[in-house]
């Protein structure tokens, strides 16, 4: 059983890909940082946030609405790396792979949704 939301595989792929994509926004032109380079953190930031405050409700259908707005912002994160990628903020190779870990965290995210919700 887990003791805190730190010890779900969900929360720790979440946080570590906040922390990559917070570096690789540390570059971006300085005419970004109020717009494009916050929006992109604030929306990676969110997931893990909404993996934990689900973590943290005791309902059942509150747990399930934070899974999917963490789900929400991972593909709104989707969407800001691809745009990077589009007009050369960050390299498409890195775009690719962060893409390919939210791709397997949103999976993992839709199996926790999954396991919550009532069986037929």
């Amino acid at each position: 059983m887990l003791k805190s939301f730190k010890d779900m595989s969900a929360w720790q792929l979440a946080m570590a890909i906040a922390e990559e994509i917070h570096g690789v926004t540390a570059h971006l032109p300085r005419n970004e940082d109020y717009g494009f380079t916050s929006q992109i953190r604030r929306s990676a930031l969110s997931i893990s946030a909404n993996i934990a405050e689900g973590y943290g409700r005791q309902h059942t259908l509150d747990k399930i609405n934070f899974y999917f707005n963490a789900r929400g912002s991972l593909t709104e994160t989707q969407s800001h790396l691809e745009y990077a990628a589009r007009v050369g903020y960050v390299n498409p190779d890195i775009t690719n792979r962060l893409d390919d870990q939210l791709s397997s965290l949103y999976y993992e995210i839709n199996k926790i949704i999954g396991s919550l919700k009532p069986q037929k």
